[in-house]
């Protein structure tokens, strides 16, 4: 008989543990309504999920797995928090505003300036939460669903830098979606078109098994 020091040991489930907190909410946003790119104005800060349907090689096979209303994978995943959450506050007087749909149109801003992607092939899933939940579930999402512009197309959440600023190297996202007018200033992209949708392909071939 095994010695009881060499029991295997079955940490007990705590519902109350900040991950299966941060989980169950994770779990109420991929319940949520479906929107097109970008949704109508609405009051509200949290989490969103971006999901992409379209026919741009690199991503054939994301958009089949999001086809059909099935939205099994999201292309990019993010968070909004409220002004003063990014100023350190947070609670109940923590005014959210129009944190998230701010960002939402942002990004559907970028998606409409790239020269290859249509915006009537992206659609989002967004969830309300308190400031305090959103980072914790922004990080959730991102390591469950792996999606392709959180792991290897980098930069797509970017804003200008400003005047003066643009020393730096161009994003891998605006290198295979050029069409943002700040990104055209920065430094050329270390990659080839070519070289990124190949990265791309990998990626997807192993992240969607």
């Amino acid at each position: 008989m095994a010695k009881k020091a060499d029991y295997p040991v079955f940490e007990p489930f705590n519902p109350l543990d900040k991950r299966h907190l941060g989980a169950s909410v994770a779990n109420a946003l991929l319940e949520s309504d479906i929107y097109l790119l970008p949704p109508e104005p609405f009051i509200g800060a949290g989490v969103y999920a971006l999901y992409y349907v379209g026919d741009f090689p690199a991503y054939e096979a994301l958009a089949e797995v999001n086809r059909n209303n099935q939205f099994a994978c999201p292309i990019y995943v993010g968070k909004a928090v409220p002004d003063g959450a990014r100023k350190g506050g947070q609670g109940d007087d923590v005014d959210p505003g129009t944190a998230l749909y701010k960002r939402l149109n942002d990004h559907a801003k970028s998606v409409d300036a790239a020269t290859n992607l249509r915006l009537e092939d992206f659609y989002c899933q967004f969830l309300s939460v308190d400031d305090i939940w959103i980072p914790l579930t922004e990080s959730l999402l991102i390591e469950r669903f792996k999606p392709v512009w959180n792991r290897v197309l980098d930069g797509f959440g970017n804003h200008d830098p400003g005047k003066g600023r643009h020393s730096g190297k161009m994003p891998f996202w605006d290198c295979l979606h050029p069409g943002r007018a700040w990104a055209e200033r920065l430094q050329p992209c270390a990659f080839t078109t070519e070289e990124l949708e190949q990265r791309v392909r990998e990626y997807l071939s192993e992240a969607l098994l």
